[in-house]
Protein backbone atom coordinates (compact mmCIF):
# COMPACT_ATOMS: atom_id res chain seq x y z
CA UNK A 1 0.00 0.00 0.00
CA UNK A 2 1.18 3.54 -0.81
CA UNK A 3 0.16 7.01 0.34
CA UNK A 4 -1.84 7.42 -2.89
CA UNK A 5 -4.39 4.88 -1.72
CA UNK A 6 -5.41 7.17 1.13
CA UNK A 7 -6.15 10.13 -1.15
CA UNK A 8 -9.93 10.35 -1.74
CA UNK A 9 -11.49 10.51 -5.17
CA UNK A 10 -12.23 14.22 -5.84
CA UNK A 11 -15.55 13.46 -7.50
CA UNK A 12 -16.87 11.37 -4.60
CA UNK A 13 -15.72 14.04 -2.15
CA UNK A 14 -17.64 16.78 -3.95
CA UNK A 15 -20.72 14.58 -3.99
CA UNK A 16 -20.83 14.37 -0.18
CA UNK A 17 -19.18 17.61 0.95
CA UNK A 18 -22.22 19.87 0.86
CA UNK A 19 -24.38 17.70 3.11
CA UNK A 20 -22.84 18.54 6.51
CA UNK A 21 -23.04 22.07 7.88
CA UNK A 22 -21.88 21.42 11.43
CA UNK A 23 -21.44 18.77 14.07
CA UNK A 24 -19.49 17.44 17.00
CA UNK A 25 -17.60 14.18 17.60
CA UNK A 26 -15.75 12.82 20.63
CA UNK A 27 -13.16 10.04 20.74
CA UNK A 28 -11.04 8.68 23.55
CA UNK A 29 -7.74 7.19 22.46
CA UNK A 30 -5.13 5.49 24.64
CA UNK A 31 -1.44 5.98 24.95
CA UNK A 32 0.86 3.06 24.24
CA UNK A 33 4.20 1.85 25.52
CA UNK A 34 6.75 0.55 23.05
CA UNK A 35 8.51 -2.71 23.83
CA UNK A 36 10.83 -2.43 20.83
CA UNK A 37 11.52 1.30 20.59
CA UNK A 38 11.15 3.65 17.63
CA UNK A 39 13.87 6.31 17.79
CA UNK A 40 14.86 8.11 14.62
CA UNK A 41 12.71 9.01 11.63
CA UNK A 42 12.91 9.94 7.98
CA UNK A 43 10.87 12.48 6.04
CA UNK A 44 7.08 12.45 6.55
CA UNK A 45 7.21 10.62 9.88
CA UNK A 46 8.61 7.41 8.40
CA UNK A 47 10.40 5.38 11.09
CA UNK A 48 14.02 4.38 10.77
CA UNK A 49 13.21 1.05 12.41
CA UNK A 50 10.14 -1.04 13.25
CA UNK A 51 8.58 -0.99 16.73
CA UNK A 52 5.96 -2.90 18.68
CA UNK A 53 3.89 -1.64 21.58
CA UNK A 54 1.36 -2.57 24.21
CA UNK A 55 -1.75 -0.43 23.86
CA UNK A 56 -2.70 0.94 27.29
CA UNK A 57 -6.17 1.09 28.79
CA UNK A 58 -6.42 3.88 31.38
CA UNK A 59 -3.89 6.44 30.11
CA UNK A 60 -5.84 8.15 27.37
CA UNK A 61 -6.81 11.42 25.74
CA UNK A 62 -10.44 12.45 25.29
CA UNK A 63 -10.89 14.84 22.37
CA UNK A 64 -14.06 16.59 21.21
CA UNK A 65 -13.97 18.14 17.76
CA UNK A 66 -16.71 20.68 17.00
CA UNK A 67 -16.95 21.77 13.37
CA UNK A 68 -19.02 24.27 11.36
CA UNK A 69 -18.94 25.36 7.72
CA UNK A 70 -17.19 28.66 6.93
CA UNK A 71 -17.06 30.91 3.89
CA UNK A 72 -13.30 31.44 3.64
CA UNK A 73 -11.86 28.15 2.37
CA UNK A 74 -8.29 29.37 1.86
CA UNK A 75 -6.94 28.83 5.36
CA UNK A 76 -7.22 26.46 8.31
CA UNK A 77 -9.22 27.87 11.19
CA UNK A 78 -9.20 26.23 14.61
CA UNK A 79 -8.80 26.81 18.34
CA UNK A 80 -7.30 24.34 20.80
CA UNK A 81 -8.26 23.86 24.45
CA UNK A 82 -6.59 21.63 27.04
CA UNK A 83 -8.63 20.96 30.19
CA UNK A 84 -10.87 23.89 29.28
CA UNK A 85 -8.00 26.36 28.88
CA UNK A 86 -7.20 27.84 25.50
CA UNK A 87 -3.74 26.68 24.37
CA UNK A 88 -2.40 28.79 21.52
CA UNK A 89 1.03 27.22 21.98
CA UNK A 90 -0.48 23.94 20.70
CA UNK A 91 -1.59 25.58 17.45
CA UNK A 92 1.69 25.32 15.47
CA UNK A 93 1.76 21.54 15.89
CA UNK A 94 -1.90 21.23 14.82
CA UNK A 95 -1.24 23.59 11.89
CA UNK A 96 1.62 21.37 10.74
CA UNK A 97 -0.57 18.29 11.14
CA UNK A 98 -3.39 19.83 9.09
CA UNK A 99 -0.92 20.82 6.36
CA UNK A 100 0.38 17.25 6.19
CA UNK A 101 -3.01 15.55 6.08
CA UNK A 102 -5.05 17.99 3.97
CA UNK A 103 -4.53 15.98 0.78
CA UNK A 104 -6.02 12.93 2.55
CA UNK A 105 -8.92 14.78 4.24
CA UNK A 106 -9.53 17.71 1.86
CA UNK A 107 -12.49 19.15 3.78
CA UNK A 108 -10.24 20.74 6.43
CA UNK A 109 -10.33 24.29 5.10
CA UNK A 110 -14.12 24.20 4.67
CA UNK A 111 -14.76 24.04 8.41
CA UNK A 112 -13.89 26.00 11.51
CA UNK A 113 -12.83 23.61 14.29
CA UNK A 114 -12.87 23.76 18.05
CA UNK A 115 -10.53 21.10 19.49
CA UNK A 116 -11.17 20.35 23.17
CA UNK A 117 -8.87 17.81 24.74
CA UNK A 118 -8.04 16.38 28.15
CA UNK A 119 -5.69 13.68 29.39
CA UNK A 120 -6.10 11.16 32.19
CA UNK A 121 -2.35 11.51 32.84
CA UNK A 122 0.24 14.33 32.99
CA UNK A 123 0.96 16.00 29.64
CA UNK A 124 4.52 15.92 28.20
CA UNK A 125 5.96 13.76 30.97
CA UNK A 126 6.99 10.72 28.97
CA UNK A 127 3.69 8.82 28.77
CA UNK A 128 3.25 9.54 25.06
CA UNK A 129 0.59 12.23 25.31
CA UNK A 130 1.25 13.10 21.68
CA UNK A 131 0.40 9.50 20.73
CA UNK A 132 -2.99 9.52 22.42
CA UNK A 133 -3.70 13.14 21.50
CA UNK A 134 -2.92 12.95 17.80
CA UNK A 135 -4.64 9.58 17.42
CA UNK A 136 -7.79 10.96 19.04
CA UNK A 137 -7.76 13.95 16.70
CA UNK A 138 -7.16 11.72 13.66
CA UNK A 139 -10.13 9.56 14.66
CA UNK A 140 -12.34 12.64 14.98
CA UNK A 141 -11.37 13.70 11.46
CA UNK A 142 -12.08 10.21 10.18
CA UNK A 143 -15.55 10.34 11.76
CA UNK A 144 -16.28 13.45 9.71
CA UNK A 145 -14.96 11.63 6.66
CA UNK A 146 -17.26 8.72 7.51
CA UNK A 147 -20.21 11.13 7.51
CA UNK A 148 -19.15 12.24 4.04
CA UNK A 149 -18.76 8.63 2.92
CA UNK A 150 -20.98 6.33 5.04
CA UNK A 151 -19.97 3.27 3.00
CA UNK A 152 -16.41 3.36 4.28
CA UNK A 153 -15.39 -0.10 5.65
CA UNK A 154 -14.31 -0.23 9.30
CA UNK A 155 -10.95 -1.81 8.47
CA UNK A 156 -10.14 1.03 6.11
CA UNK A 157 -11.37 3.56 8.69
CA UNK A 158 -8.90 2.25 11.29
CA UNK A 159 -6.04 1.92 8.85
CA UNK A 160 -6.45 5.44 7.52
CA UNK A 161 -6.88 6.82 11.06
CA UNK A 162 -3.54 5.19 11.94
CA UNK A 163 -2.00 6.62 8.76
CA UNK A 164 -3.22 10.15 9.59
CA UNK A 165 -2.21 9.88 13.25
CA UNK A 166 1.34 8.99 12.20
CA UNK A 167 1.60 12.32 10.38
CA UNK A 168 0.89 14.08 13.66
CA UNK A 169 3.06 11.94 15.91
CA UNK A 170 4.80 8.77 14.80
CA UNK A 171 3.85 6.63 17.79
CA UNK A 172 0.23 7.81 17.52
CA UNK A 173 -0.31 5.29 14.73
CA UNK A 174 0.04 2.55 17.37
CA UNK A 175 -2.85 3.89 19.50
CA UNK A 176 -5.85 3.26 17.23
CA UNK A 177 -6.20 -0.45 18.04
CA UNK A 178 -4.74 -3.00 20.46
CA UNK A 179 -3.50 -4.95 22.18
CA UNK A 180 -0.14 -5.41 20.43
CA UNK A 181 0.62 -3.11 17.51
CA UNK A 182 3.53 -3.22 15.07
CA UNK A 183 4.63 -0.14 13.16
CA UNK A 184 7.39 -0.13 10.57
CA UNK A 185 8.24 -2.49 7.76
CA UNK A 186 9.79 -5.72 9.03
CA UNK A 187 10.53 -8.94 7.21
CA UNK A 188 9.53 -10.74 10.41
CA UNK A 189 5.94 -9.40 10.40
CA UNK A 190 3.72 -10.07 7.40
CA UNK A 191 1.74 -7.00 6.36
CA UNK A 192 3.84 -4.56 8.39
CA UNK A 193 4.19 -1.07 6.99
CA UNK A 194 5.98 2.22 7.60
CA UNK A 195 2.68 4.00 6.87
CA UNK A 196 0.41 2.74 9.66
CA UNK A 197 0.19 0.44 12.65
CA UNK A 198 -0.79 -3.21 12.30
CA UNK A 199 -2.36 -5.52 14.87
CA UNK A 200 0.23 -8.16 15.74
CA UNK A 201 -0.87 -11.08 13.53
CA UNK A 202 0.66 -14.10 15.31
CA UNK A 203 -0.14 -16.27 18.30
CA UNK A 204 0.37 -14.71 21.75
CA UNK A 205 0.65 -16.89 24.85
CA UNK A 206 -1.90 -16.45 27.66
CA UNK A 207 0.95 -15.23 29.92
CA UNK A 208 0.61 -11.88 28.15
CA UNK A 209 -3.17 -11.63 28.56
CA UNK A 210 -4.14 -8.59 30.65
CA UNK A 211 -0.48 -7.74 31.20
CA UNK A 212 -0.13 -5.00 33.80
CA UNK A 213 1.66 -1.65 33.54
CA UNK A 214 2.08 0.44 36.69
CA UNK A 215 3.53 3.81 35.67
CA UNK A 216 5.66 5.43 38.35
CA UNK A 217 5.55 9.20 37.89
CA UNK A 218 9.09 10.15 38.80
CA UNK A 219 8.78 13.55 37.14
CA UNK A 220 5.45 14.98 35.98
CA UNK A 221 6.97 18.10 34.44
CA UNK A 222 7.64 18.72 30.78
CA UNK A 223 10.67 16.99 29.34
CA UNK A 224 13.86 19.05 28.95
CA UNK A 225 14.30 17.76 25.39
CA UNK A 226 11.28 16.95 23.23
CA UNK A 227 10.96 13.65 21.41
CA UNK A 228 11.00 15.51 18.09
CA UNK A 229 14.42 16.97 18.87
CA UNK A 230 15.64 13.59 20.10
CA UNK A 231 14.54 11.81 16.93
CA UNK A 232 16.36 14.36 14.77
CA UNK A 233 19.60 13.80 16.68
CA UNK A 234 19.68 10.25 15.30
CA UNK A 235 20.47 11.53 11.79
CA UNK A 236 24.22 11.77 12.43
CA UNK A 237 24.38 9.53 15.47
CA UNK A 238 27.53 7.34 15.45
CA UNK A 239 25.59 4.27 16.60
CA UNK A 240 22.38 4.80 14.61
CA UNK A 241 22.91 2.11 11.98
CA UNK A 242 23.60 -0.60 14.56
CA UNK A 243 20.65 0.55 16.66
CA UNK A 244 18.23 0.30 13.74
CA UNK A 245 19.41 -3.22 12.97
CA UNK A 246 19.12 -4.16 16.65
CA UNK A 247 15.46 -3.12 16.61
CA UNK A 248 14.80 -5.34 13.59
CA UNK A 249 16.54 -8.24 15.32
CA UNK A 250 14.69 -7.75 18.60
CA UNK A 251 11.31 -7.63 16.89
CA UNK A 252 12.10 -10.97 15.29
CA UNK A 253 13.23 -12.38 18.66
CA UNK A 254 9.90 -11.38 20.22
CA UNK A 255 7.89 -13.73 17.98
CA UNK A 256 8.96 -16.97 19.70
CA UNK A 257 8.84 -15.24 23.08
CA UNK A 258 5.20 -14.22 22.57
CA UNK A 259 4.32 -17.68 21.30
CA UNK A 260 6.02 -19.61 24.11
CA UNK A 261 5.17 -17.25 26.96
CA UNK A 262 8.82 -17.04 28.06
CA UNK A 263 8.59 -14.20 30.58
CA UNK A 264 12.28 -14.22 31.50
CA UNK A 265 13.31 -13.71 27.88
CA UNK A 266 10.60 -11.05 27.48
CA UNK A 267 11.89 -9.08 30.47
CA UNK A 268 15.50 -9.28 29.30
CA UNK A 269 14.59 -7.98 25.84
CA UNK A 270 12.34 -5.11 26.90
CA UNK A 271 14.71 -3.87 29.59
CA UNK A 272 17.59 -3.92 27.11
CA UNK A 273 15.45 -1.96 24.64
CA UNK A 274 14.60 0.65 27.29
CA UNK A 275 18.20 1.18 28.29
CA UNK A 276 19.33 1.27 24.65
CA UNK A 277 16.82 4.04 23.95
CA UNK A 278 18.31 6.18 26.69
CA UNK A 279 21.83 5.24 25.67
CA UNK A 280 21.09 6.74 22.25
CA UNK A 281 20.09 9.98 23.98
CA UNK A 282 23.23 10.04 26.12
CA UNK A 283 25.50 9.44 23.12
CA UNK A 284 23.92 11.85 20.63
CA UNK A 285 25.45 15.27 19.95
CA UNK A 286 24.37 17.28 21.78
CA UNK A 287 23.86 14.60 24.43
CA UNK A 288 21.09 14.70 27.00
CA UNK A 289 19.69 12.66 29.87
CA UNK A 290 15.97 12.27 30.55
CA UNK A 291 16.31 9.77 33.38
CA UNK A 292 16.37 11.18 36.92
CA UNK A 293 18.20 9.83 39.99
CA UNK A 294 14.95 8.27 41.19
CA UNK A 295 14.57 6.48 37.84
CA UNK A 296 17.80 4.63 38.56
CA UNK A 297 16.82 3.97 42.17
CA UNK A 298 13.61 2.30 40.97
CA UNK A 299 15.42 0.20 38.37
CA UNK A 300 17.89 -1.11 40.92
CA UNK A 301 15.08 -1.89 43.38
CA UNK A 302 13.24 -3.85 40.67
CA UNK A 303 16.35 -5.88 39.83
CA UNK A 304 16.97 -6.70 43.49
CA UNK A 305 13.33 -7.68 44.14
CA UNK A 306 13.20 -9.88 41.03
CA UNK A 307 16.39 -11.69 42.02
CA UNK A 308 15.12 -12.29 45.57
CA UNK A 309 11.58 -13.42 44.70
CA UNK A 310 11.73 -14.92 41.21
CA UNK A 311 8.64 -12.88 40.28
CA UNK A 312 8.35 -11.70 36.69
CA UNK A 313 8.61 -7.98 37.27
CA UNK A 314 10.34 -5.90 34.60
CA UNK A 315 10.46 -2.32 33.44
CA UNK A 316 10.54 -0.23 30.35
CA UNK A 317 11.02 3.49 29.81
CA UNK A 318 9.58 5.89 27.30
CA UNK A 319 11.33 9.13 26.36
CA UNK A 320 11.19 10.49 29.89
CA UNK A 321 12.00 9.83 33.53
CA UNK A 322 8.93 7.78 34.41
CA UNK A 323 9.18 4.02 34.84
CA UNK A 324 6.66 1.56 33.38
CA UNK A 325 6.65 -1.49 35.66
CA UNK A 326 5.42 -4.47 33.61
CA UNK A 327 4.24 -7.77 35.07
CA UNK A 328 1.71 -10.58 34.47
CA UNK A 329 -1.72 -10.26 36.06
CA UNK A 330 -1.38 -13.47 38.10
CA UNK A 331 1.54 -11.93 40.02
CA UNK A 332 -0.12 -8.54 40.52
CA UNK A 333 -0.90 -8.86 44.23
CA UNK A 334 2.70 -9.39 45.40
CA UNK A 335 4.18 -6.94 42.92
CA UNK A 336 1.73 -4.16 43.78
CA UNK A 337 2.57 -4.65 47.45
CA UNK A 338 6.25 -4.22 46.57
CA UNK A 339 5.48 -1.12 44.50
CA UNK A 340 3.55 0.47 47.35
CA UNK A 341 6.12 -0.45 50.00
CA UNK A 342 9.34 0.21 48.08
CA UNK A 343 8.86 2.21 44.90
CA UNK A 344 6.16 4.81 45.51
CA UNK A 345 8.59 6.75 47.70
CA UNK A 346 10.58 7.59 44.56
CA UNK A 347 7.55 9.04 42.73
CA UNK A 348 6.80 12.75 42.61
CA UNK A 349 4.25 13.35 45.36
CA UNK A 350 3.83 9.58 45.61
CA UNK A 351 1.86 9.51 42.37
CA UNK A 352 1.57 6.51 40.09
CA UNK A 353 -0.95 5.08 37.61
CA UNK A 354 -2.15 1.48 37.49
CA UNK A 355 -2.80 0.46 33.90
CA UNK A 356 -2.92 -2.66 31.76
CA UNK A 357 -3.12 -3.76 28.16
CA UNK A 358 -6.04 -2.18 26.32
CA UNK A 359 -7.72 -2.70 23.00
CA UNK A 360 -7.72 0.68 21.34
CA UNK A 361 -9.77 3.81 20.93
CA UNK A 362 -13.52 4.29 21.46
CA UNK A 363 -15.94 6.76 19.98
CA UNK A 364 -17.96 8.45 22.72
CA UNK A 365 -20.32 10.75 20.85
CA UNK A 366 -21.21 11.77 17.30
Amino acid sequence: MTEQQFIPNPDSYREYSNTIESGKVTWESPSNIALVKYWGKKKDQIPENPSISFTLNNCKTITTLTFSKKEDVHNFEFDVFLDGEKKDDFKPKIQTFFERVEVYVPFLKQYKFKIETENTFPHSSGIASSASGMSALALCLMSIKKLLNPEMPNDYFNQKASFLARLGSGSACRSIEGDLIVWGQSNAIEGSSDLFGLKYPYRVHENFTAYQDTILLVDKGEKQVSSTVGHNLMHKHPYAKNRFQQAHDNLEKLKPIFESGDLDAFIALIESEALTLHAMMMTSMPYFILMKPNTLEIINKIWKFRQETGLHIGFTLDAGANVHVLYPKNEASQILEFINNELVAYCQNGHYICDQIGFGANQLTM
